[in-house]
């Protein structure tokens, strides 16, 4: 295999959609494992199954922004991770009980495969390669401690948050220097899979329509939902989607690889969050919307949408040191509205959500009209 064989920006190529597709069922499953225990510690276990297939996808996107995916040796491990993080996907619902150890042991053959990659790929660049040993520790140990957490019943959680730590924790320590990216790609990656996660939603308002069957108030709920889910997807690519890959280009080096690392593999995970929570959701919310929100349900809805808008806030903190007014506002607002949530019928209570969405980007139409025409501008030239 070439080392380093893409030097140029490219496209996202089939392969690489092709094994996105393991995420959709991934999201899925994990929409699965929230439902079947609908209780705050399954939220909680959920964000943990979250953050670590997240971690994966973020680095495949990363390895295939940096080495040619369509070269037969890159392909063939492709297939085999996409193989072993389907089989992991297989096991979610289940993780923290009777498949615990497959989904282990399927994950240390995904994140060692990525290492194994990236170290070819470094071996006619010295400092490419020093880059993935300094991470190669931190990543095997994050999963082997999975893979042990499998064996172990009672600690499981605990050993869940320690792996975690060392992925995310060691990954920024390891430090930025030796990679490099090509910006037009990454975001263009990552904006494909905030599509797929997206996707589930609507996967999930259709579960909840299946189940309870279609009346006024269904299609209601299914309409305020496609709305909301709209709000999200036009909160990024409204205007992220534009500004993400002139932001990284108008940096260089490890500065560059530091910006990336914060703002695309660390703060679109709480976006994802956000996303898979809203969906578990609508699922709910579509299922039942004669009866009141449940304090759980109503924080999942609330809470996910609130904790997509607090992402943004944290890039533009990360960006320019300041608040998106507006969406921290809003976000805000939509927290404050869970107890209220609570003593409503769900329908309402999605309604009320609905509307702060609404509100959100009308604000954003007056008061960032100017940034947005020229955004447009630049794309269109």
């Amino acid at each position: 295999m070439p080392a380093t064989a893409v030097e140029q920006e490219h496209s996202v190529t089939p392969r690489e959609l092709f094994f996105d597709l393991v995420f959709v069922f991934a999201f899925t499953q994990v929409t699965t494992l929230l439902t079947d225990d609908p209780t705050f510690s399954g939220i909680g276990r959920g964000v943990l199954v979250l953050a670590a297939l997240w971690w994966p996808w973020t680095a495949y996107a990363w390895l295939t922004n940096t080495v040619d995916p369509e070269d037969s040796v890159v392909g063939i491990a492709l297939l085999a991770a996409l193989i072993a993080m389907f089989v992991a996907a297989l096991a979610v619902p289940r993780v923290f009980s009777d498949d615990g150890v497959l989904f282990g042991a399927a994950f240390l053959v995904v994140c060692a495969l990525h290492i194994a990659l990236y170290a070819l790929a470094g071996r006619g660049h010295p400092d490419l390669l020093r880059a993935v040993l300094r991470l190669a520790p931190w990543t095997l140990l994050g999963a082997g401690l999975i893979l042990v957490a499998g064996f172990i019943g009672s600690a499981h959680t605990w050993l869940w948050i320690a792996a975690l730590a060392c992925t995310y924790v060691g990954a920024a320590l390891s430090g930025s220097t030796g990679w490099s990216i090509h910006p037009s790609h990454l975001a263009e990656r990552y904006g494909l899979v905030l599509i797929i996660a997206l996707g589930e939603a609507f996967i999930a308002i259709g579960i909840g329509a299946s189940r309870s069957g279609i009346g006024l108030g269904e299609v209601v709920a299914a309409i305020l939902g496609l709305l909301v889910a709209t709000g999200l997807w036009l909160a990024y690519f409204d205007f992220f989607a534009i500004r993400g890959p002139r932001m990284l280009a108008g940096v260089q080096g490890p500065d560059r690889v530091a910006l990336a690392r914060d703002v695309y593999a660390y703060a679109h995970l709480p976006m994802i969050v956000g996303i898979v929570l809203f969906a578990f959701a609508m699922e709910h919310i579509v299922g039942h919307v004669g009866e009141r929100l449940g304090s759980v349900a109503a924080f999942a809805l609330c809470g996910g949408c609130s904790l997509y808008l607090l992402a943004y806030s944290a890039i533009r903190v990360r960006i320019e040191r300041r608040l998106s007014r507006g969406r921290f506002a809003a976000a805000v607002v939509l927290v404050l509205l869970i107890p209220a949530a609570t003593a409503m019928p769900a329908l309402a209570a999605l309604a009320l959500v609905a509307a702060v969405w609404l509100a959100l980007h009308t604000y954003e139409l007056v008061i960032w009209r100017a940034a947005r025409a020229e955004s447009r501008s630049v794309l269109a030239s």
